[in-house]
């Protein structure tokens, strides 16, 4: 009988199948490691901070640049030549009209008024002996026993007396005229300046010098500048209604210090200028202001916070939700009803506080992207969270005729609250 026998299986075969074996083995382990193996994880749903456009009744306010001006200016002069013996005013003081603030030396007026009255005493003798002439000659002429052309003589010769008397007279007028102008009086009420001349100087015939010069400081003026084009656009604005004008009596106008802070005072708009500046193209603007404490002075420099009109449908919104393409113009991006974002173009006005005024764009209960705009595209759904600020949190509205705009409750420039101001502030 023939034994068969399986013949030996080659290493190399043996070797494969082990090596499979293991990597079997290898495949289960990493599968009970990693049983769920995914694709890669969905990106979560950007959150985008927004705000609710509320069309508000917005005061148009501007910061213009100003200077301050005296409200009076009077330069000292003297009317009469002579030494100066005495200066009588503090330097910087306040003066009253009419206080003596210079004596010139009196003794040259003095002996021109003696002999002035000397000359009138004279010519009324003179006057009083030709009236007894002529009332002579004319008794004399009703008895015929005078002529006519002596009692026309006499007549004259009267007549001559009279206004040689009132000759007399003016002379000794202006005689007293030159004494009293030798006290250098004060001719406003305000602030004097330093003295221009002192005890001991000559002041020359028909000199024009000035001796020292008085400012009527309160109140004063501040006089501001705007430009042509901004002006028309505002009347345009106000012709058309879309500003509502103000009351005639309302105090429009606070300025605002180098500080930032604000004058405590307001002022008021007294008129603007009918010619306009050739090389600035600008014209000026005149207010009044209340000074009683001496704080503005004439050359300081200010900024008028204006009040012009009433925007009664104004929209703004936060700086920050206005960006700009690359050929420069405005847009927002706006979150639509299903959650996604768009872009919008807008036209954008000035500056309000925090806020830009948009002139076109946008229209009140648009909800505008102020937080997270890096976050987003065209199209994409977002997870949108209001910022809306609830009603009467939307900050001071910098009104030239309310209480709260005094200094210390809101200075100009400050940065803080603004996403709760981002439905409507005052436009200035």
């Amino acid at each position: 009988m023939t034994r068969t026998s399986s013949a030996p299986t080659p290493f190399p075969v043996r070797r494969r199948v082990r090596l499979l074996g293991s990597a079997a083995l290898l495949a289960l382990a990493l599968g009970a490691c990693n049983p769920k193996q995914t694709a890669a994880p969905t990106p979560p749903v950007p959150e985008v901070g927004f705000v609710t456009v509320t069309p508000q009744a917005i005061p148009y306010l501007r910061d213009l640049p100003g200077r301050v001006a005296p409200m009076r200016i009077a330069e000292v002069r003297s009317r009469v030549s002579g030494l100066v013996v005495k200066r009588l005013f503090e330097q910087g003081s306040q003066v009253k009209e009419g206080d003596i603030l210079y004596k010139i030396d009196p003794a040259p007026y003095e002996v021109e008024l003696a002999s002035a009255e000397a000359a009138l005493a004279r010519q009324e003798a003179a006057l009083v002996l030709a009236r007894q002439q002529a009332d002579r000659l004319e008794q004399l002429l009703t008895r015929a026993t005078a002529s006519q052309a002596q009692y026309d003589a006499a007549f004259a010769g009267k007549k001559q007396a009279e206004a040689e008397v009132a000759g007399a007279k003016a002379a000794r007028d202006r005689a007293q005229l030159n004494l009293g102008w030798t006290d250098v009086r004060a001719p406003i009420t305000g602030r004097i300046g330093r003295a221009l001349l002192t005890e001991g100087t000559l002041i020359e015939p028909g000199s024009t010098g000035a001796l020292a010069t008085i400012q009527q400081l309160d109140p004063i003026y501040v006089d501001i500048t705007q430009s042509v084009g901004e002006l028309n656009r505002l009347r345009r604005d106000l012709a058309s209604g879309e500003l509502a004008r103000l009351e005639d009596n309302t105090a429009n106008v606070h300025l605002i210090m180098d500080d930032n802070s604000l004058y405590p005072l307001a002022g008021r708009l007294l008129f603007s200028d009918v010619t306009a500046d050739p090389s600035t193209g600008q014209v000026t603007l005149r207010v009044q202001f209340p000074n009683p404490h001496d704080e503005l002075f004439p050359g300081m420099y200010v900024r008028a916070r204006i009040k012009q009109g009433i925007d009664s449908d104004a929209i703004a919104v936060p700086q920050q939700a206005i960006q700009r393409t690359e050929d420069g113009r405005a847009e927002v991006w706006l979150v639509r009803a299903d959650d996604t974002v768009m872009r919008q173009p807008v036209e954008v006005g000035p500056v309000v506080g925090q806020n830009w005024l948009i002139r076109d764009g946008l229209k009140g209960g648009e909800k505008v992207v102020i937080d997270g705009v890096q976050k987003i595209t065209v199209g994409a759904k977002v997870k949108p969270v209001d910022q809306t600020p609830a009603h009467g949190e939307a900050g001071p509205k910098h009104d030239a005729d309310e209480a709260p705009d005094a200094p210390g409750d809101q200075k100009p420039g400050d940065k803080a609250d603004a996403a709760p101001r981002a439905a409507a502030v005052n436009r200035h």
